[in-house]
């Protein structure tokens, strides 16, 4: 086992180890059609890395409340609570399950820790409406404008042509009437079935295929993102966005307010913030998990907010 001291320099490579386990643990599921076998042996392989790391934690996003998931559920905790490094979690161990078990796309393992009491809890609010984009435009963009003028508006910031923008924005229904607004004002969308952890990355990160994000997603994966985008120093803004009628119900029954977006910072409140993803299936940050005649191959994007350090790894796991 490994004693965990979060400010170590090894930290993120004990995270590392989390995620690529977790990858490795629902390799076996990619493409099966059982996106429940691909999550079971993605969430206990991470479960038992924990462990074996000594994390002091709370999981504040997790799999769903206890009586929805046995483990990794939100408000699980991990270690001493009343250590003074006790860290809020949260965890994803396959984002796209369904897209796994389709051998699509974007699917990956991810982690992210902050200090205790400085991430979001999100509640019952299962979805999220999102805004990613570089640093430059930081601060900047008001949510109030109409999709032309905020699309204008970061291309003037990061110095390029709006009809050389691309937009990534997650294929779904109720996202056709903000494509073709994005379309109207002159700028390329980047549609993708699943993956919008991904999609932020990339839009935060200068001078990649992805300028923006936009849409509606799920609420973790905005938490997590925040985390990851907060670390590179990028624009991430969130407000709640709930689609189904049980869910306005309990949103507006624990008190979130769905009519203003929240700042990065608000979602999460420190720089000392991890975050780790490995990719299952190959997608915009890195590819997914390979089989080799002697080896697995994976790669990792850790992301270190007290240096602002982006370390993209590659690793050979015996089989």
């Amino acid at each position: 086992m490994y004693s965990v001291d979060t400010h170590d320099l090894i930290f993120p490579y004990l995270l590392r180890r989390v995620t690529e386990k977790a990858a490795l643990a629902s390799y076996n599921w990619i493409g099966r059609g059982n996106k429940e076998g691909g999550d079971k042996a993605a969430v206990d392989s991470m479960r038992k890395s924990l462990t074996e790391i000594k994390l002091n934690g709370t999981v504040v996003i997790g799999e769903g409340e206890k009586d929805q998931a046995p483990q990794l559920y939100n408000g699980e905790v991990f270690g001493d609570e009343n250590a003074e490094d006790h860290l809020d979690i949260a965890v994803d161990p396959v984002e796209g399950t369904t897209y796994l078990a389709g051998g699509q796309t974007n699917a990956m393992a991810v982690i992210a820790t902050a200090p205790r009491g400085t991430m979001f809890d999100p509640g019952p609010a299962f979805y999220m409406e999102k805004f990613a984009a570089p640093a430059e435009t930081r601060g900047k963009i008001d949510m109030e404008w109409p999709t032309e003028k905020k699309l204008q508006t970061v291309a003037t910031l990061i110095e390029k042509d709006l009809a050389d923008l691309t937009v990534f924005v997650l294929d779904k229904p109720r996202h056709r009437s903000l494509i073709e607004e994005i379309h109207n004002a002159g700028a390329r969308v980047t549609l993708y079935p699943a993956g919008d952890v991904a999609g932020a990355l990339m839009a935060a990160i200068p001078d990649t295929e992805v300028d923006v994000l936009m849409g509606t997603g799920g609420t973790p994966e905005g938490i997590i993102s925040a985390c990851a985008i907060r670390a590179m120093g990028g624009e991430f803004l969130g407000r709640i966005d709930p689609q189904l009628a049980t869910e306005i119900v309990s949103v507006r029954n624990v008190g979130l307010e769905t009519d203003r977006w929240y700042d990065r910072d608000e979602l999460i409140s420190s720089n000392d913030v991890h975050f780790c993803a490995t990719g299952n299936t190959s997608g915009l940050l890195f590819s997914g998990v390979k089989l080799t005649k002697h080896h697995l191959r994976t790669e990792t994007l850790i992301v270190t907010g007290a240096s602002k350090e982006k370390v993209s790894l590659t690793n050979w796991h015996n089989r």
